[in-house]
């Protein structure tokens, strides 16, 4: 096991919530309709000043404050699914909206979509490992509601805004750490999960409309699906064995909350105790990135895991990807 702590963990919502029934009158729907094909009830909607550095920075703050840390921080990792711009990187503007900008912190971007956190959460406990930091502050925040073309309930239904930070300690002597990781990738799925503006495959020469098209997510939700139930299970128990561990006996799973029907086949693998899997998809929709680290926080804040549990981390991502990690608290 490498040893470290989660000493501290925050999260920001934004101020406006949608509520399925209001989602429903803006795309035309009857009352219910959302909530009964989709599994939600609500979601956070970001306004235009609660960027995702604002609001990144925000749940660093709770999170460092729960540390006890105060500039001397090793390293600010963002782990976005979505970056705010592409240069500079999200971190360094979350950094800057700390109150960090003189302090010479090195900040960096992990992308890795909807696996971000995890991703980032493994590059920080190798950097712990290597002796190369000891305080380390990972982010994520995602705006998935401005990509969302509403004419296209399957994926305007599910998303929702906000944002999550945890912050990792080294600790030689602690009890606590990652005991096990696994992350595969298979890039025959690339095209199941799809934001083509941004970078630099559609330019300016391409003009507005294409760039305007290419501007909203597009998603085969029944694609994603199938991928992620054809590789997770292999994945998970491989992982699980490593950590000296089955389904039945970790004692919680955060997983990622992608949508109502992958949280209720996560639910399913886990019998005969579903309750392992924390759900709180009906509430707070698919945050990108931001959804795992949500789902630690929500379970730290609600004593839901405790001191010397073994919990799983895992979901999949655009690629396809996926990624599962056994941690103690």
């Amino acid at each position: 096991m490498i040893n470290f702590k989660i000493v501290g963990n925050g999260t920001y919502t934004p101020q406006k919530i949608v509520t399925s029934d209001a989602l429903d009158e803006k795309i035309g729907k009857p009352q219910g309709w959302t909530e009964k094909n989709f599994g939600i009830k609500e979601r956070a909607v970001a306004n235009e000043k609660e960027t995702s550095s604002y609001m990144g920075a925000q749940a660093a703050a709770k999170a460092i404050e729960k540390a006890g840390w105060d500039k001397n921080i090793d390293v600010i990792i963002g782990a976005c699914g979505i970056m705010e711009q592409p240069i500079p990187s999200t971190s360094v503007l979350i950094q800057q909206k700390l109150g960090l900008g003189d302090s010479g912190i090195p900040a960096f971007d992990i992308n890795l979509t909807c696996l971000s956190f995890v991703s980032a959460m493994d590059a920080a406990i190798m950097g712990i490992a290597c002796k190369y930091w000891k305080k380390v502050l990972i982010v994520s925040s995602d705006i998935a509601s401005a990509g969302l073309d509403y004419s296209v309930p399957d994926t305007a239904s599910i998303f929702g805004d906000g944002a999550a930070a945890i912050c990792l300690e080294a600790n030689e002597n602690a009890d606590a750490g990652m005991i096990s990781r696994g992350f595969e990738t298979y890039g025959d799925g690339h095209k199941l999960a799809v934001l083509r503006s941004g970078g630099t495959k559609l330019r300016v020469a391409q003009g507005y409309d294409a760039i305007v098209e290419g501007s909203y997510f597009e998603m085969d939700t029944f694609g994603i699906f199938k991928a992620a139930a054809k590789c997770l299970p292999v994945l998970i128990d491989k992982v699980l064995a490593e950590a000296g561990h089955t389904r039945k006996s970790i004692d919680a799973v955060i997983c990622h909350q992608a949508s109502a029907p992958a949280v209720e086949h996560i639910r399913r693998m886990f019998k005969p105790n579903p309750d392992q899997v924390i759900n709180i998809f009906p509430h707070v929709g698919n945050q990108i990135a931001t959804s795992i680290p949500t789902v630690l926080s929500y379970a730290l804040d609600h004593n839901l895991v405790k001191k010397g549990d073994d919990i799983l981390l895992l979901g999949t991502a655009a690629g396809i990807s996926a990624g599962t990690m056994v941690l103690r608290i």
